[in-house]
């Protein structure tokens, strides 16, 4: 565990695409009156059009570092107690590796893990639903699943959040709280 439960807490929400992390990173947001951090991806592909090059992965991984990092800054600021990261300069390393097989961003993307007080891994049991960006389908949702398992298990403080809706939000909520005792 890295520099958890100090006055402000990192927690990551991860998960392969379409496993709901935005939705549930917000939720738990509100709920425990933190921050949320949105994945830089998203807004890369939003602004583009497109899914990233391989040369474009660095850039990816460091940005979404610097909004975790503002935001942990001006939540300590405040005195809050959470800041919640939609996905993580993990995900981005797991991605090069699914899609360019390059491994070049995991040393990096390992040692900023540790920062997280806890990992929130979505489970891919919700049903797969194209949001408007670029998808690739259940498939590749299964691999980057496969990849992030490997990743994080005994490695990191990590639980695994399963369901759909509430029950989804409770589990996280459940997880989050154990983390503060």
């Amino acid at each position: 565990m890295s520099q958890a439960l100090e006055s402000t807490t990192l927690v990551c929400v991860i998960g392969a695409e379409c496993t709901g992390k935005t939705r549930l990173t917000q939720a738990l947001a509100r709920h425990f009156s933190g921050l949320f951090v949105p994945e830089y991806l998203r807004a890369f592909c939003s602004d583009r059009g497109r899914t990233p090059d391989r040369e474009e992965q660095s850039l990816i991984l460091q940005t979404q570092v610097q909004y975790e990092e503002t935001s942990w800054a001006q939540a300590r600021s405040q005195s809050m107690h959470h800041v919640f990261c939609d996905g993580a300069a993990l995900l981005t390393a797991i991605y090069s590796q699914h899609y360019f097989a390059d491994s070049s961003l995991l040393t990096r993307a390992r040692a900023l893990h540790q920062r997280y007080a806890l990992t929130l891994l979505l489970e891919p049991d919700v049903p797969w639903v194209a949001d408007g960006f670029v998808r690739d389908g259940e498939q590749v949702q299964a691999a980057v699943h496969s990849l992030l398992l490997a990743e994080l298990l005994g490695r990191y403080a990590c639980v695994r959040i399963r369901g759909t809706g509430a029950l989804r939000l409770q589990a996280a909520v459940q997880a989050v709280q154990a983390i503060a005792h």
